[in-house]
């Protein structure tokens, strides 16, 4: 490993500067309370830090309001029907962070009395938690001392130090220069101060320097060149595949199946397909005989790890005809409520919008 070099200022005044900055300057989050106040709820860290897993604070917003209204708490949520937790996330992606949400909440409840675990061993046993999870509950909803390191700390501390290793070989290296300058007290506070400065004046593109708080620390800033920092090693072409999506219709109400619990887009609603899978294209085969007519139009999906291209065919399906398989009729009138995923709403978009329906 390659140590960083610290100074009695780089860890002490880094802490103290960040802090007071964040005190003037902290966002005002859903989930959050006011700088040097009372800890957060549990329950509402915890949600949070599973719903921002690779998304934006802008995307989760609305979507942490509505959970907290439905499910105000472990228990609500244990007791929750999985289809209704996995219709409220449509959109949000990663829809394997939903069900661990479901299993994690139902373990907190039987196991734990209700009462999420205040120390990173305990709450790295829980679904879907992992260490950077545990560590920012530790912090923010109990006050303990966690070193926090998401992805806007790492382009702060890799800028400070200047680091250029590069991600991810470069993770021990950011947290061992985190746990540096991690304060023994307000350390919720720190790691809160650390990722707001990393999602406003450390941007990734055009950082504001002149008004960072730690400016005076940053070696990337002596350095002149910030923008460079985190080093990163290129990236490689994302595959793209191929797929049909078939929509069968039948007075007005659209067949959906219920995707295997396992796997990508699990445990969702979804229109009938022809097996796409990361790795592969689909065969090309409709889940029924019929008499498909090709959509003229395509819609396509980026996905983390491959792009994704379906085709789309459509039918009518008989009124007096056995269903098609293993799924439930939806009314076309109401598909804003059937909670499907971004991908096969965009289906149903491009359906309705061109007209081709029989």
């Amino acid at each position: 490993m390659v140590a960083v070099q610290h100074t009695d200022q780089n860890s002490g005044d880094i802490a103290r500067q960040l802090l007071a900055h964040y005190d003037v300057h902290a966002r005002d989050l859903p989930w959050r309370q006011p700088p040097g106040a009372r800890l957060a709820d549990p329950y509402h860290v915890w949600l949070s830090e599973i719903m921002l897993q690779q998304t934006t604070v802008a995307a989760v917003d609305a979507y942490f309001r509505k959970f907290t209204r439905l499910w105000p708490s472990f228990a609500a949520l244990a007791a929750a029907d999985d289809a209704d937790v996995m219709a409220a996330w449509a959109g949000l992606g990663y829809y394997a962070r939903a069900r661990n949400l479901v299993k994690c909440a139902r373990v907190v409840v039987g196991e734990h009395g209700g009462t999420l675990p205040g120390n990173e061993a305990d709450l790295l046993k829980l679904p879907g938690i992992g260490p950077y999870t545990a560590a920012a509950i530790a912090a923010i909803a109990f006050g303990q001392r966690a070193v926090v390191v998401d992805a806007n700390v790492e382009r702060v501390i890799s800028r400070l130090y200047a680091i250029t290793t590069p991600l991810p070989k470069s993770k021990p290296i950011i947290q061992e220069a985190t746990d540096a300058i991690t304060p023994d007290h307000r350390a919720g506070d720190f790691a809160q101060a650390m990722m707001d400065l990393g999602a406003s004046l450390c941007s990734v593109r055009a950082p504001s320097c002149p008004s960072c708080p730690v400016a005076f620390a940053c070696q990337a800033r002596l350095n002149g060149d910030p923008e460079s920092y985190p080093a990163k090693l290129p990236k490689a072409a994302k595959p793209i595949r191929a797929g049909r999506v078939f929509w069968i219709e039948r007075n007005g109400h659209l067949w959906l199946e219920r995707r295997a619990e396992k796997g990508l887009l699990g445990g969702m609603r979804a229109l009938p397909d022809d097996h796409w899978t990361a790795r592969s294209d689909g065969d090309g085969q409709p889940p029924v005989d019929a008499d498909w007519q090709e959509l003229s139009r395509a819609v396509s999906h980026i996905f983390t790890h491959f792009a994704l291209v379906l085709d789309i065919a459509v039918t009518a399906w008989p009124t007096d005809a056995p269903d098609p398989g293993e799924g439930e009729w939806w009314p076309v009138k109401s598909l804003d409520k059937a909670g499907l995923p971004t991908l096969f709403r965009k289906a149903t978009i491009a359906v309705l919008n061109a007209g081709e329906r029989r």
